[in-house]
C-alpha cells in the first residue's frame, strides 16, 4: 500500500472536470513526483503532456486516478494489474452501492475485484485519499488541509464528510484522510493498519457505517494496543441485523446500538456520535494519548462558566476532584483571601493582565493532577475587537506547560470564539484546544473511555442460519437445568390435566400456556394460584393444548432479565436488566459482548440501578451476587456450547431469593 499511499509516479486516467481537479490539487499541495495524464484524445492537460495509454508512459507507475465510467474503470484496473502498478482510486459509482440498479451492479463489482487481483484498490464511490505527511493526493477536490509533520488519520466512507473534515479550523493537525468508499478490495481494517504503522500518524478516527470483518476490525484494535495508538469512531448507519425475527425482550431493549457499543468498549475503541466531538476527541488523542480518567480540574475567570461546566458535566460522568492541601495553599498566595477556592475555580479579574500571576494560578491548578486541567477562555472577534488583552492568557499557559507538563487545554464556551492562528500556535507547545464546553466534556469523555482490556479473548462468533423455531419453555427449562441452573418444580401437560398436577406440585402455582413468546402480554400466565379451583377458573381462559403448571417463587428480593441475541455485525450479545415487569417500564439495561469473564458480568451487573437492591438497599436484605454471576456465566456456557444453533435466548425473570437463583421463565429461538 505504501506505492499507493505515498507515490512516486502517478497517473490520471480520465480529462473531464474531476481528473483536472485532481491534477489541481497535486500541484495545490506540492506534489515532488511525476504526474501522467492519460486521455486517448487530449495531447496535454493542464499543461502536462498526455498520453494515450497506459502502457506509453515511460516510468513505472505507483498510483492511479481512473476518473471514468463504471465499465471502463473494469478494464483500466485489470491493465493496472496487469503492468505491476501500485494501486488505483475508483472514482466511479454505481457499483455494489446501486442496489436497485438493474444493470448488475453487484456482479461489476465483483468483476472490479476480480480485475485487482492483488493490486489494492481505495473504493469504487469515493473521492479517495489525501497525504499531508508526503504531500501526495488522489483528489478530485478542493480541501482545507496543510501539509504536518505528524498527526492523526482519518478514514470515512463519505467523501463529503471528508472534504468537511479537512475544513474544520479547531486545529487539528491530519496526517491523511481518506474516502473509502465500497472498501471492494480495502477496508477500513486493512488501511488503518497501514495508517497506524506509519510512525508519523498519531491517532486513527473512522467514521464508518457497518464494521464488514469483525476479525479483521478486531486485529485492528490489537495492533493499535501494540502500537499504543488510539482509535475514535463516529458510526452511523446503527445495525437492526440483531432485532429481524427476534422474539425476546432483549433485541429492543438493548436497542440498534448496543451491539457496536459493546464491540467498540471490549476493543478500547473510544466512541463518539458527533464530528466535533469527533475532532476534539483525535486532538485529545493526538497530544496525549488516552487520559487516565474522567477527573479535569478547570479554571474561568468568570462564575457563571464555573458553574456551567459543573452542571454540563454530569451528563458525561466528569468528575471535579477537591483540591489538596499543596494547591489551596499555592492559590491562596496568588489570589489572596477574597477568592473563594474551590474546582471549577473562579479566579476573578483581579490577576487578569499579569502573565506571572496568572500562569502561577494555572501551574498551582495543575500541581498533583494526572487528568487534564482546562482553562475556559473566549477570545474576541477580531474583525470589530481588539484581542491582544488576551495575549496574557496564551503567554501564560505556555509558562504554565512548561512548569507542569502534564494535559492542559484551552476551553471556549461557545465552538467558534477560539481562532484557528491561536489553537496552531498553542499546538507548537503541546497544548491543546477545545472548542464549546459541552464538546470538550465529550471529548475528555470519550478519552478517558479508550482503555483497552489486556489481552482480550476474541469475539466469539456464532453463525446460526436457516429458519429458526421457538423451544417451548418447559424444554428450554430443563436445556438450562442440566448446565446447573435451578428450576422451579414444574410439569408440563395437557390442559385437561393441569388442575391434578397442581395438588401434586403444592400452592401457589403458576399456570402457563404453551406455544407463544410473549405469555404475559396475550394473558396466558397466571401467578399465586392458590388452590384447584383458582387453577380450573384460569384454564377456561387458555385455548392452548399444552400448558405448565409449576410452582410459584415468592420470595424473590430481585427479578432480573438475562438475555443473549445474535447480532450478525458484532457477535453475540448479552443483556442484563431488570427483569418482571419492571422490564419495559424502567428500561434499566447493560450489555456486553460472549465471551465475558466473571469481573466483566460482574461490571456489567453493577451498572444496573437494580443492582443496589441486590446489595442490599435502605436496610432490605441483599443477596449473594456471586449466585447471580455464577448463574449469568452458566447461561453464557450453554450459548458458547451451542455454537451455531442459538439465535436467542432470554431469561425473564431470572428470580433471585436469599439462597437461590431461579429460572422463572425462559425463551430459547434455536435453528430448525
Amino acid at each position: 500500500m505504501k506505492r499507493l499511499f505515498s507515490p512516486k509516479n502517478v497517473a490520471v486516467v480520465g480529462g473531464g472536470v474531476w481528473c483536472c481537479s485532481v491534477i489541481e490539487q497535486l500541484f495545490k499541495i506540492g506534489y515532488q513526483g511525476k504526474i501522467f495524464p492519460v486521455h486517448p484524445v487530449k495531447k496535454e492537460i493542464l499543461g502536462l503532456k498526455s498520453f494515450k495509454r497506459l502502457d506509453d508512459i515511460p516510468h513505472k507507475i505507483d498510483a492511479t486516478f481512473i476518473g471514468v465510467n463504471r465499465t471502463a474503470t473494469i478494464e483500466i484496473v485489470g491493465k493496472l494489474s496487469s503492468i505491476d502498478a501500485g494501486g488505483a482510486v475508483c472514482f466511479a459509482s454505481g457499483f455494489l452501492e446501486a442496489e436497485n440498479d438493474k444493470k448488475g451492479s453487484g456482479e461489476l463489482q465483483k468483476s472490479l475485484i476480480y480485475a485487482a487481483a492483488d493490486m489494492p484498490i481505495l473504493g469504487p464511490n469515493c473521492y479517495g485519499f489525501i497525504n499531508y505527511l508526503d504531500r501526495s493526493a488522489l483528489w478530485p477536490d478542493q480541501h482545507g488541509g496543510k501539509p504536518v509533520e505528524r498527526g492523526v488519520a482519518i478514514l470515512t466512507q463519505s467523501s463529503n464528510l471528508a472534504i468537511n473534515l479537512t475544513m474544520q479550523t479547531r486545529g487539528l493537525p491530519i496526517s491523511y484522510i481518506m474516502s473509502v468508499g465500497n472498501q471492494a478490495c480495502l477496508g477500513f481494517a486493512e488501511i488503518g493498519k497501514y495508517l497506524l504503522s506509519d510512525p508519523r500518524v498519531t491517532a486513527l478516527g473512522l467514521h464508518i457505517e457497518g464494521i464488514g470483518d469483525l476479525r479483521a476490525f478486531e486485529d485492528l484494535a490489537n495492533e493499535a494496543r501494540k502500537l499504543e495508538k488510539s482509535i475514535v469512531v463516529l458510526k452511523v448507519g446503527k445495525s437492526v441485523q440483531a432485532r429481524k425475527a427476534a422474539q425476546s425482550h432483549t433485541a429492543s431493549l438493548a436497542g440498534d446500538a448496543q451491539g457496536a457499543k459493546s464491540l467498540f468498549k471490549r476493543l478500547g475503541i473510544s466512541e463518539v456520535d458527533r464530528l466535533d466531538v469527533l475532532i476534539d476527541t483525535l486532538k485529545i488523542l493526538h497530544l496525549y494519548g488516552p487520559l487516565p480518567s474522567k477527573n479535569i480540574r478547570s479554571l474561568s475567570c468568570s462564575g457563571g462558566e464555573a458553574s456551567l461546566i459543573a452542571d454540563l458535566a454530569q451528563e458525561y460522568c466528569v468528575q471535579f476532584p477537591l483540591l489538596g492541601k499543596e494547591n489551596i495553599s499555592e492559590l491562596r498566595s496568588v489570589l489572596g483571601e477574597m477568592v473563594a477556592l474551590s474546582n471549577p475555580l473562579d479566579y476573578h479579574t483581579y490577576i487578569w493582565g499579569d502573565v506571572e500571576a496568572m500562569a502561577s494560578t494555572f501551574i498551582a491548578m495543575m500541581r498533583g493532577h494526572e487528568g487534564i486541567t482546562t482553562i475556559i477562555v473566549d477570545f474576541p472577534r477580531d474583525d470589530t475587537c481588539d484581542p491582544s488583552a488576551w495575549n496574557c492568557v496564551i503567554a501564560a499557559v505556555k509558562k504554565a506547560k512548561n512548569a507542569e507538563d502534564k494535559p492542559l487545554a484551552l476551553v471556549s464556551t461557545l465552538s467558534e470564539n477560539i481562532p484557528e492562528q491561536v489553537s496552531f500556535e498553542l499546538l507548537k507547545s503541546n497544548i491543546i484546544t477545545l472548542h464549546g464546553l459541552d464538546t470538550a466534556l465529550a471529548a475528555i469523555s470519550a478519552s478517558a473511555s479508550n482503555q483497552m482490556l489486556v489481552n482480550p479473548k476474541p469475539i466469539f462468533l456464532s453463525n446460526p442460519t436457516g429458519e429458526s423455531t421457538l423451544v417451548d419453555e418447559f424444554v428450554a427449562k430443563k436445556c438450562l437445568e442440566k448446565y446447573g441452573l435451578k428450576i422451579p418444580k414444574t410439569e408440563k401437560c395437557l390442559l385437561s390435566d393441569a388442575h391434578l398436577l397442581s395438588d401434586q406440585i403444592g400452592y401457589p402455582v403458576v399456570l402457563k400456556a404453551l406455544g407463544s413468546a410473549h405469555k404475559s402480554e396475550l394473558g396466558e400466565v397466571f401467578l399465586n394460584l392458590k388452590n384447584q379451583k383458582a387453577v380450573k377458573h384460569a384454564l377456561k381462559k387458555i385455548s392452548k393444548k399444552h400448558v405448565i403448571i409449576e410452582k410459584m417463587i415468592d420470595d424473590a428480593i430481585i427479578e432480573l432479565l438475562v438475555g443473549i441475541v445474535h447480532d450478525p455485525a458484532h457477535g453475540m450479545l448479552l443483556t442484563l436488566g431488570a427483569g418482571g415487569i419492571l422490564t419495559e417500564i424502567v428500561s434499566d439495561t447493560s450489555s456486553l459482548l460472549l465471551p465475558s469473564s466473571e469481573d466483566e458480568v460482574l461490571e456489567c451487573f453493577n451498572q444496573l440501578k437494580v443492582s443496589k437492591i441486590a446489595k442490599g438497599y435502605r436496610g432490605l436484605s441483599g443477596v449473594d451476587v456471586h449466585q447471580i454471576i455464577d448463574g449469568i456465566m452458566k447461561i453464557q456456557e450453554f450459548v458458547l456450547d451451542n455454537r451455531d444453533k442459538v439465535f436467542e435466548i432470554e431469561i425473564n425473570p431470572l428470580i433471585v431469593t436469599n439462597s437461590e437463583v431461579i429460572v422463572a421463565d425462559a425463551l430459547i429461538r434455536k435453528v430448525t
